[in-house]
């Protein structure tokens, strides 16, 4: 039997049990014919075998991203990006609205995304009176870089039934003015039905997701757990994408809406869909709702109050009992559950939540899950340890975010996202970008995770690095662990998937100060190459 593919002279970091590096690979189909030595793989190349010389440059399985939003990702390319370098200050973004305001019918939404006040001149958010200024022709959102909390017009509020009479929603908060009117700035729950009002038609979302796809392709990332967005019709847009071929990227799609998830959970219980129903290409995942809010905000809920404000301790989304009956009948009918949870207090609900429902209705390999997990105290990682919970860290936040928390958290900092704790007490933990929060680049993640700085180089919490096998681990065979799949991709093996990625230098031998700048020249999914060089291959 020859190859269809043989990748020659590399260095294959196989992620196997153990830890082999191999020097060649060869494709047949959509598995992995073998891997070994150069002549190990020679005998398999026939006439029509396609050989790739590697040049002593890495392989890798195809990146698997344990945690991001994909439809919310491809959507914000038809937005305005506050993170583009160009934006300096609040008139900066202004002027882009003004623009983008321009270009749009009337009635029709105006949206920018990852704005960050600390990354600005004026240090603030924009008013919105300031958004009004730019068009009252247009509901104008600005979404803030943690996805937790916007800024909104005056049509905005109209067209979400917000006044100076609505109460802030359970979970979150509405801003107001010193006379009690609605100032703009929406926090976590009200945000979440700014953000639902602000909704996609199908054929953007569609767009959008192509759009997605072939950045996470180039991205090397072959697997994605999307953690949810625009629910039941965000779910279904994004099945059939995939369906069509449009989307190229395998996905475990969390059930789980940015805005009322509770409800959407409830529903595909009640269909009884439950997790793993699908196939190699699109799977349903966990159900997944919100405990807390951001780590950036910050909104996070801990259980001792910020460093820098000792009134604050964050929000809050569910009370205990609400959220074990949620997530409870979840489990119940056959469910993955996890939460997203970023402070200690947060983590702990989750905790209480997955223990009471194990006493409940036990089940042996559950793999529940914490997307985040930001600050797992010493106490909580032990009880995860306990309850076989696998916890979703995201180690690029340390290096985007880490200086702002050094200031909300202050010493905290040893223990968020600590992966470093996670391996060494033998815990399985799964890597994830949380992307458009931060950027989807498993390259970066990886970086971040063995050197633990932040952009401007400081140190956030240096006890937590991991060496560069154990953080490419984070983002291959251990999230396939996550989603149940580590059977069929996760490792270079005969007989799993061809889900390859090939970089431009061998990431092992490199400074590991320049692992972020590595880059991705091929993407094979299914042994097809969908993306090489510049350019996806669709």
């Amino acid at each position: 039997m020859y190859a269809d593919k043989a990748f020659l002279g590399g260095q294959v970091i196989t992620v196997d049990r153990e830890h082999r590096i191999q020097e060649a690979v060869a494709t047949k189909g959509n598995r992995i014919l073998a891997v070994g030595s150069n002549e190990d793989i020679k005998p398999l190349i026939g006439k029509d075998t396609t050989v790739i010389e590697l040049g002593g440059n890495s392989v890798l399985p195809g990146f698997v991203d344990s945690h991001l939003h994909m439809t919310m990702y491809g959507t914000n390319q038809l937005g305005i990006s506050c993170k583009a370098p160009h934006i300096q200050s609040i008139e900066d973004i202004l002027d882009a609205l003004r623009q983008k305001a321009r270009e749009t019918p009337k009635g029709q939404w105006v949206r920018a995304w990852g704005f960050n006040e600390l990354r600005i001149k004026e240090k603030r958010y924009p008013t919105r009176k300031e958004l009004d200024e730019v068009s009252q022709e247009h509901p104008i959102i600005v979404i803030r870089t943690c996805a937790h909390i916007s800024i909104v017009n005056s049509l905005a509020l109209k067209l979400a039934g917000i006044d100076e009479h609505t109460p802030d929603p359970e979970g979150g908060k509405i801003g107001r003015d010193e006379n009690g009117v609605p100032n703009g700035v929406m926090i976590e729950a009200a945000h979440m039905h700014m953000f639902e009002t602000a909704k996609f038609s199908d054929d953007e979302m569609r767009k959008a997701l192509t759009l997605a796809s072939e950045d996470f392709v180039r991205a090397g990332i072959t697997s994605v757990h999307d953690a949810g967005g625009y629910g039941p019709d965000n779910l279904r847009v994004m099945h059939q994408a995939v369906q069509s071929g449009d989307v190229k990227v395998r996905i475990y799609a969390m059930v789980c809406a940015l805005n009322n998830s509770e409800e959407f959970v409830d529903k595909m219980i009640q269909s009884g869909v439950t997790t793993g129903l699908g196939d190699e290409r699109f799977k349903i995942g966990p159900a997944k709702v919100f405990t807390d809010g951001s780590s950036t905000g910050p909104t996070a809920a801990t259980r001792q109050p910020y460093t820098n404000n000792p009134e604050d301790c964050g929000v809050l989304y569910y009370s205990q009992e609400r959220l074990n009956a949620v997530l409870g009948r979840a489990h119940e009918k056959g469910f993955q559950i996890t939460a997203h949870a970023q402070g200690d207090r947060a983590i702990e609900m989750v905790l209480n939540c997955i223990e009471t429902a194990l006493a409940k209705h036990p089940r042996r390999n559950h793999r529940h899950r914490i997307e985040h997990a930001g600050i797992t105290m010493p106490d909580l990682l032990a009880r995860m340890k306990g309850l076989g919970v696998v916890p979703i860290p995201n180690p690029a936040f340390c290096y985007e975010f880490g200086d702002s928390y050094l200031e909300y958290y202050g010493d905290r900092v040893q223990h968020m996202y600590p992966v470093r704790d996670f391996v060494d007490n033998g815990m399985m933990v799964a890597g994830a970008s949380d992307s458009p929060v931060t950027h989807c680049d498993p390259l970066l993640g990886i970086h971040a995770a063995v050197n633990r700085k932040s952009e401007s180089g400081k140190e956030i919490g240096a006890n937590q690095r991991i060496s560069v096998l154990e953080a490419i681990r984070l983002y291959t065979w251990n999230g396939a662990y996550a989603s149940f799949e580590e059977k069929i991709k996760g490792s270079i093996e005969t007989g799993k998937l061809a889900d390859l990625v090939v970089l431009n230098e061998p990431i092992l031998n490199v400074s590991t100060e320049r692992i972020k700048d590595l880059q991705v020249t091929m993407t094979l999914i299914d042994g097809k190459v969908v993306y090489s060089g510049d350019e996806p291959l669709f």
